[in-house]
């Protein structure tokens, strides 16, 4: 019994540490991984189940998974970069503090871009998914993607910046 109070209050000092530190955000970026671990096992999952599970597939999934969290360190650096710039120099005055603007929405994107995928995985699997589930996640990406558009002055919501629709 002991084991287990000790268990309870580690992961209690573990998450009000996270939360002192990080705030709501280190909540986001806790389930943007917990999103793709989810993502992963549910992937592998559904390729056992057919008989179509490859390590080559499953390493290809794990670069994917790499470069997410490449994008997100280089929104996180740029949010830091554009803090330090707005903050610090007197001629940029803002009526708030800046502190993070980019990185949140890179963030909720690949968690909508996660779940997603485990949808999809599921769905393989399976497993009866609501339309309107899938749907939800879909507007909220497209709501997530309009924003981020929105923010950086792209007026024009046919293309991205590849030139593709």
């Amino acid at each position: 019994m002991e084991h287990i109070n000790t268990l309870k209050a580690s992961l209690v000092a573990f998450f009000g540490a996270l939360t002192a530190i990080f705030g709501w955000f280190g909540w986001l970026v806790v389930l943007f991984i917990f999103c793709m671990a989810i993502d992963y096992a549910t992937g592998s999952a559904s390729a056992l189940q057919k008989g179509e599970w490859s390590s080559a597939v499953a390493r290809t999934g794990l670069w994917h998974k790499c470069g997410s969290l490449i994008a997100v360190i280089v929104a996180g650096l740029s949010d830091i970069v554009v803090g330090l710039v707005v903050n610090n120099i007197p001629a940029i005055t803002l009526p708030f503090d800046y502190t993070v603007l980019i990185c949140p929405i890179v963030v909720v994107w690949y968690i909508l871009t996660e779940l997603g995928s485990i949808i999809e995985n599921v769905g393989a699997m399976g497993a009866p998914v609501p339309k309107f589930l899938k749907k939800m996640i879909k507007i909220f990406k497209n709501v997530t993607d309009a924003t981020g558009d929105k923010l950086a002055g792209n007026t024009d919501e046919s293309e991205d910046d590849t030139g593709q629709k």
